[in-house]
């Protein structure tokens, strides 16, 4: 496939082709570059197209109506035509990266072999002319493409230097591309440099990683590296800690897998991941065998550090703390109506599909048969959706009472007792449904402020 597309044109889309003419015939050399020209070569469809130019950032603003300019200090301009934008880069050399992203001078140049030459991997730096219709490939980029070989262009200890984050990038690949390192570039790899990268680019790069098809290889390749021990240390941890007869793998091996087997969204791969996060600090030894009490209590505060310290926002931090707060759920498809009713309330109506889909995950991870696991988690939400289809009073917002109710007819003023009064009396018709009417509720209300007040 590889070397028909060597010699194939690649497609670009009319309005890109249209900003490639009108450079070419202002006198200037343009080509396709990145992941557009990489993708392409490997039998996909470019969904990002960016081009390289020897046109000066100020020539190719002149040669276009709308244009921003996105970067350009290092001589990048975005050209706008109609909804489509795209990033026109002038041919370039870098200096030294003092801030470990940017390089402290940008030297224009006037070949396109000198441009490649300043980027991370050789899979990346291949260059398209669209107008002539070649390719050009001066660090055998070809050739790591078909061996799915994954190698800095140059020395891999001054790439990695240079932007530190380029070591995630290559994690990245692993996950995204199915690549192996190669062995040079692999062992250039100073895990401590990330430390010099802000908490948001880490974030970022790891959140692909995370998204990709098959994530198992580099996430393990994140702890052979020892990457792991600098962004993720408390995972990290987790290598070496048995689970008893029940599991294949250690701790670590297990969330590996289980981030694997779960469906590619974000807050589930990260809840997969971190589920037994705290199992190396809450691991005991008994008579019985190897024990980790409370361990999804304090899975919830560890994994709530963890997301804050990669600057995740709120709304991820909550769905992913919550999912490993309640793992270790005890109910099954024979539980009873009112069980699973205070097991939703408990959890959240929002959050119980979610969570099942993390059971599933765990259970394959485990000694169980992927045809276990399915009818488990079918017959579960089965039951589930059965309960929520029954439209039953789950949370204080579903009651036929709140608080100004409760105040108005039991004549009390705000405060904590009317949290309490709400709580009693959701909890109530959790387990009796049929309570819930206004009447009953301020009935129930009234008695239980005689009796306990």
């Amino acid at each position: 496939m590889l070397n028909m597309l060597r010699d194939s044109i690649l497609k670009t889309p009319e309005q890109l082709m249209e900003v490639c003419s009108t450079i070419y015939n202002a006198g200037y050399q343009v080509y396709v570059v990145g992941g557009a020209v990489r993708d392409y070569l490997r039998g996909e469809n470019p969904t990002d197209w960016d081009l390289a130019t020897n046109a000066r950032p100020e020539q190719v603003e002149a040669l276009f109506p709308k244009t921003i300019p996105t970067g350009k200090q290092f001589g990048t301009i975005t050209v706008v035509v109609g909804e489509n934008f795209y990033e026109v880069t002038t041919f370039r050399k870098e200096g030294r990266y003092s801030d470990k992203r940017h390089p402290d001078e940008v030297v224009y140049t006037e070949t396109i072999v000198d441009d490649l030459e300043r980027r991370d991997f050789t899979i990346n730096a291949i260059a398209y002319d669209p107008i002539n219709q070649e390719y050009v490939d001066p660090f055998n980029g070809f050739s790591d493409l078909k061996r799915k070989l994954l190698r800095t262009v140059g020395d891999p200890s001054e790439r990695f230097a240079e932007d530190p984050l380029r070591i995630l990038r290559l994690l990245r690949f692993v996950a995204t591309l199915e690549f192996r390192p190669e062995r040079r570039t692999l062992h250039a790899i100073e895990p401590g440099s990330l430390q010099e990268v802000s908490k948001e680019r880490i974030r970022d790069e790891f959140n692909k990683l995370l998204m990709a098809k098959k994530i198992d290889d580099a996430l393990e390749l994140m702890y052979t590296t020892g990457v792991m021990d600098i962004i993720l240390p408390e995972l990290a941890a987790c290598k070496g800690v048995s689970q008893g007869d029940r599991h294949q793998w250690d701790v670590l091996g297990h969330s590996i897998v289980a981030a694997q087997m779960v469906k590619p969204s974000l807050h589930l791969r990260l809840a997969a991941l971190f589920h037994d996060i705290a199992k190396p600090v809450c691991m005991s030894r008994s008579d019985k065998g190897i024990h980790f009490y409370r361990h999804e209590v304090i899975g919830e505060e560890l994994t709530k550090d963890i997301l804050t310290r990669l600057r995740y926002r709120s709304s991820i931090k909550e769905s992913v703390s919550r999912l490993v707060r309640w793992h270790m759920f005890s109910i099954h498809p024979l539980s009873s109506d009112r069980a699973i009713r205070r097991f939703i309330s408990k959890v959240g109506v929002d959050y119980i599909i979610d969570l099942l889909e993390i059971r599933r995950a765990d259970i394959l991870a485990q000694r169980f048969s992927a045809k276990q696991a399915y009818e488990f988690i079918s017959d579960l939400y089965d039951r589930i959706q059965e309960i929520l289809d029954q439209e039953a009073a789950l949370t204080v917002k579903d009651l036929a009472i709140n608080g100004d109710d409760i105040m108005e007819n039991l004549n009390i003023p705000p405060g904590k007792q009317v949290g309490e009064i709400i709580k009693y009396l959701l909890d109530r018709v959790i387990d009796e449904p049929n309570l819930n009417e206004k009447e009953i509720l301020i009935k129930l209300a009234k008695k239980y402020i005689n009796t306990t007040y």
